[in-house]
């Protein structure tokens, strides 16, 4: 395996990033992991390099690259519920000024760069994100339904919202097959039903599945949240479906 950090251009500067792949050579079909609300670090870094041992190429970008580089917050190395406050007054402000135009705009650099790696078969790619990484990687999917074959999001942030651009709203656009996996919580049964029903009517091939016991965070071991159970359960899916939609 192969890791390295990168600059994606943007219509806004440059965007740092982190990649892992396959180290024997030849292409690998694309990944475009997006992070949760704590930005990349290590412990995104180490996902990614799980994934390319299964024989991906992961590209992981600083959505936060506007404000500095990362890891974009000085985190401590267990993120405990007392940290969250404090943390939480660095993190929203950046969350909020990531509007979804931005969001957007990113995402096609984000999908330009990633299928023009010469480590990057040709074909669509997946998109993956956890928290608000979720929310990201739907967003680029239904923007991009040509280009984007699978999505995955655990315990996503807000996918159904009584906004006009709300993320389940621009189901209808969408051709990837989806996992969603929920922490208990996660979602109210009103939007686990919302969103289904848009999967439903758009005939998207999907899975929502609440992970027992878990909190939201289950997949992050550099917080107390993590799950190891709701951890191993999140491995098995993904790589079921990125199995099924980008090496079939």
């Amino acid at each position: 395996m192969s890791s390295t950090t990168l600059s994606i251009p943007t219509p806004d500067g440059q965007s740092d990033a982190f990649a892992a792949y396959p180290g024997e050579g030849g292409t690998h079909p694309g990944v475009l992991l997006y992070p949760d609300a704590f930005g990349p670090r290590p412990v995104l870094w180490d996902m990614a390099r799980e994934l390319a041992d299964h024989g991906y190429y992961v590209l992981v970008p600083n959505i936060f690259y506007r404000h500095r580089p990362a890891p974009v917050f000085d985190l401590p190395e267990h993120i405990t519920a007392e940290h969250r406050p404090e943390l939480f007054g660095q993190i929203m402000p950046l969350i909020e000024a990531y509007t979804a135009e931005r969001a957007l705009s990113d995402a096609g650099a984000y999908l330009d760069f990633l299928t023009a790696r010469p480590e990057v078969g040709a074909g669509p790619v997946a998109t993956i994100g956890y928290c608000m990484g979720a929310v990201l990687a739907m967003r680029t999917a239904t923007a991009h339904p040509d280009r984007v074959a699978a999505i995955a999001g655990f315990h996503p942030g807000a996918l159904v919202t009584d906004q006009p651009d709300s993320p389940h709203r621009q189901i209808p656009r969408l051709t990837a097959k989806v996992h969603l996996g929920l922490a208990e919580g996660d979602m109210t049964p009103e939007a686990i039903t919302e969103i289904s029903q848009a999967f439903d009517a758009a005939g998207v091939e999907y899975g929502c599945e609440i992970y027992p016991g878990t909190v939201h965070g289950f997949t992050m071991s550099d917080t107390e949240a993590f799950d190891s159970a709701g951890s191993r359960r999140h491995w098995e899916r993904l790589l079921t479906l990125l199995g099924s939609t980008l090496k079939s």
